[in-house]
């Protein structure tokens, strides 16, 4: 039987790379890996957040030599991703976001104990942060 070890990439799609760099940068800390006119990479732990510049990625890319090709893929439409943060931290990103101006739409207290915040980034993406005991694995 064979078997996946877990998602290793997670992909937004942006109206505005700058704009989206700026966000996920300042506000939500995140260092790039490696960027160019399509895409932003940033390493979160054990995965990979990809921000595609939107119809950026509509034809198949020719990597260099003969490393092969990434086959064309594209999305529309608000999407969601949940981000994992310790339980101290969740008071510091309240005052973090707000610091930003960023608007807190919703706060979840989950039966097993963890608290997920929600909001939206510059192109309408909800974003959860969220605190252990949500899941079996987190």
């Amino acid at each position: 039987m064979t078997r996946l070890n877990g998602v290793l990439e997670t992909v937004l799609y942006t109206a505005d790379m700058s704009r989206a760099r700026t966000f996920f940068e300042d506000v939500m800390g995140l260092a790039p890996h490696t960027a160019d006119h399509r895409f932003t990479a940033y390493s979160l732990a054990w995965n990979m957040l990809l921000i595609f510049a939107e119809g950026q990625t509509s034809e198949t890319v020719e990597l260099p030599g003969d490393m092969g090709t990434i086959p064309p893929h594209d999305g529309n439409g608000r999407q969601h991703i949940a981000l994992a943060i310790d339980a101290d931290q969740l008071e510091a990103w309240e005052s973090h976001l707000a610091a930003h101006g960023i608007e807190i739409e919703g706060r979840t207290r989950w039966p097993k104990g963890a608290v997920s915040l929600y909001f939206r980034d510059p192109d309408g993406h909800l974003l959860e942060v969220v605190t252990p005991g949500i899941w079996p694995n987190y």
